[in-house]
């Protein structure tokens, strides 16, 4: 029943966690069964990978200080939330309580006694590596085969670039000469300083470093430029004026509505005259209100 020994000054390369693929809120996440462990705990930096958006979701909880094997290790909330163990023949549901703690750097989340324990999972560590859930012990469910190294891939975070990319640089014009290689890299930038990007939810000027800040002075007496008329009073003047509007017109700068037609936006935009020149003016009065 036992593996063939390793050779001598090998026996270190032979091991092997007890490491296994789960679903947590439909995200793909890794989970150890770890029987040294008291409680279930995550750190806080896998957190953000798998479940960015639970950060700001976590129960209160007193200071739970947990040894580490080189340190001690500082909660920050509780996370309650599901892990379904997905299998061919049956998936498994559990309701778990798991602690998220500040200098816990796993790339996966600890399951702990106490889950293991309510649960019933057994681990068996013979030749063939299986664990069972509960009474029933003809279900054997086999770790995931997982390399020395353990790579963080988020599906989530993957799903989100691609809807990034595909939705977001609609307006941008890229130069076409780029290679597919060129452009991949192109778009991990985008990706990357998503920040920089204005959404429907969050305005350019609510992004944090690209605040703006406009004061509109609104006190008496207005400047001597804002006391002038907005359209000139001399009919020649006027005539001239609507010639410069029916060129923009024709340019696509501007479109004529009809009495009953419905317009989902109105520009706050003045047409102003001086020099005999019309210029397009932003009203901000119209802004501000």
């Amino acid at each position: 029943m036992c593996k063939t020994k390793p050779s001598r000054g090998k026996g270190y390369n032979s091991g092997e966690s007890f490491i296994t693929s789960v679903l947590v809120n439909d995200v793909g996440a890794k989970v150890k069964l770890d029987t040294g462990a008291f409680c279930t705990c995550i750190g806080k930096y896998y957190l953000q990978i798998i479940l960015p958006e639970c950060k700001n979701h976590l129960l209160p909880i007193e200071g739970v200080k947990s040894s580490g094997s080189s340190n001690h290790m500082y909660s920050l909330g509780l996370l309650v939330t599901n892990i379904v163990f997905a299998y061919p023949d049956g998936s498994v549901r559990m309701k778990t309580e798991i602690l998220v703690m500040d200098n816990c750097t796993s790339q996966y989340i600890i399951l702990g006694n106490d889950h293991l324990n309510t649960y019933g999972i057994d681990i068996n560590s013979n030749k063939d590596r299986y664990f069972t859930i509960g009474e029933n012990k003809r279900q054997k469910l086999a770790f995931s085969n997982m390399p020395k190294q353990i790579s963080i891939v988020s599906s989530k975070k993957d799903t989100y670039k691609e809807e990034f990319v595909t939705d977001k640089p609609v307006e941008a014009k890229v130069n076409p000469p780029l290679s597919p290689k060129m452009r991949k890299e192109l778009d991990s930038v985008f990706s990357t300083c998503k920040n920089a990007f204005s959404s429907d939810d969050e305005q350019l000027a609510t992004i944090k470093g690209n605040q703006v800040d406009i004061t509109l002075n609104i006190v008496r007496p207005y400047p001597a430029v804002l006391r002038r008329p907005a359209y000139p009073a001399s009919p020649r003047a006027r005539e001239t004026l609507e010639k410069h509007i029916q060129d923009l017109i024709q340019l696509g700068v501007l479109r004529k509505v009809g009495n009953n037609e419905e317009v989902e936006v109105k520009k706050p935009v003045i047409i102003a005259w001086h020099h005999d020149k019309s210029r397009m003016v932003g009203d901000f009065r119209e802004l501000n209100s």
